[in-house]
Parts: C-alpha cells; sequence; structure tokens
C-alpha cells in the first residue's frame, strides 16, 4: 500500500510529531492491571476533573493502559487501586500517546499523509484503531491519523487476525511484549519474535518464515 522509501519516512515524521505534541503538552501513561475495561473507563470518569485521562491500550482481558494529562493520569490510578486494580504501573514515556493530547501530531500527519501515495492492498491490514481488516487506500489513509488520538485495541486485532484465518504471529521488534500478549487469546497457535532477519525463529523446526 506504501512504498518502503515513503514508509520510513512516515515513521520518522510520525516520531516527530509525536514528541512535539508531548512536548507541547506533557503527559503521562499507566498500565492498569486486573480491572475490567469498564471499570477503567469509571476511574478515568471519576478522575478526570476536567483534564483528558482516557483508556490508551486495550492490550488484554485486565490489562489497560491510561494515557493523559499526568495529574488526571495520577488521580486515575488511585481509583482503579480503590476499584480493585492488582497493580497500577507508571510507565516510562514522552507523552500521552493514543489520547486526544496527540491532536497537533495528528494535524501533522495528515498533512504528512496527504503528500503520500497510498494504494489498495492485496492483502487486508487489520487497523489498530478498529480491530478490523481494511484495504481501501483512503480509509487506510484515515485511520493512520485517528490512531494517533485512539485507543490501541491491540486484542481486538488479534481476534482479528485469527477470524482472518491467522494461526501463527510473528513479532518483528525489540522485545517480546506483544508475542506474549498473542498467546493468550483464544486461537493463536503459535507466536514468536525477532529483532533482524538474522533472529528469525524456526517454527516446529522448518524454516517457513525463511
Amino acid at each position: 500500500a506504501i512504498s518502503f522509501a515513503d514508509a520510513l519516512w512516515l515513521v520518522r515524521r510520525r516520531g516527530e510529531l509525536m514528541g512535539s505534541a508531548g512536548a507541547q503538552r506533557p503527559g503521562a501513561m499507566t498500565a492498569i492491571l486486573g480491572l475490567s475495561d469498564a471499570d477503567v473507563e469509571d476511574a478515568c470518569a471519576a478522575a478526570a476533573e476536567g483534564q483528558v485521562v482516557v483508556a490508551g491500550n486495550r492490550n488484554a482481558p485486565g490489562q489497560v493502559v491510561i494515557s493523559g494529562d499526568a495529574d488526571a493520569v495520577a488521580r486515575a490510578g488511585e481509583e482503579a487501586r480503590a476499584r480493585g486494580a492488582r497493580r497500577v504501573v507508571p510507565l516510562q514515556v514522552s507523552g500521552a500517546f493514543h489520547s486526544p493530547l496527540m491532536a497537533p501530531a495528528a494535524e501533522g500527519l495528515r498533512e504528512a499523509l496527504r503528500e503520500t501515495e497510498i494504494r489498495d492492498t492485496r492483502l487486508p491490514v487489520v487497523a489498530n484503531v478498529t480491530g478490523e481488516p481494511v484495504t481501501r487506500a483512503e480509509e487506510i489513509r484515515r485511520l493512520l491519523v485517528e490512531q494517533l488520538t485512539s485507543p490501541v485495541l491491540w486484542h481486538a486485532c488479534v481476534l482479528g487476525l485469527v477470524a482472518l484465518g491467522c494461526t501463527d504471529v510473528l513479532e518483528c521488534g525489540p522485545g517480546r511484549v506483544l508475542t506474549g500478549m498473542a498467546k493468550r487469546v483464544p486461537g493463536v497457535g503459535w507466536s514468536g519474535a525477532f529483532g533482524d532477519t538474522a533472529e528469525l525463529p524456526r517454527r516446529n523446526g522448518d524454516d517457513a518464515w525463511a
């Protein structure tokens, strides 16, 4: 859908815009473990007091990351503890990502995407804004902008992949956090991770990923 060179430029531009938005209006993110999505939303609503605090990542049942103004995020963490959260873990981040505080970055990315050629995809891509597959170029363009201020529906994304017939999940990049979460999704039979092509894991002893 996007050329490799354009994709690299967009990734860099997106990072610059998010960093700038975080500097303009500093925020925070905190992981809430052991509460339902509804309880986390109630905690955010109770803690807002005119500021922004929302669910920024819905990673798995019982694991939600909240994002927004630092004071509101701290209050929401205390509200979550009062509601029985098992753990409340502040994250070391440079901004309130996937929240309305990223609105300036979203506008900047919208401008960047106007200069980028995007084509319909040959294979469906599951969007983390909706957890649903997309193939149309204009829908991809719209969702790339919305993704900056919308929650990441990671659990829904993996369920969407399973619905498309995917049973094996391969994580590309540093760390294995997503691999661990994917293993807990019904329908995922195998998951692995690699930092570069030399680390491509073997699945059932074969070279299926090569």
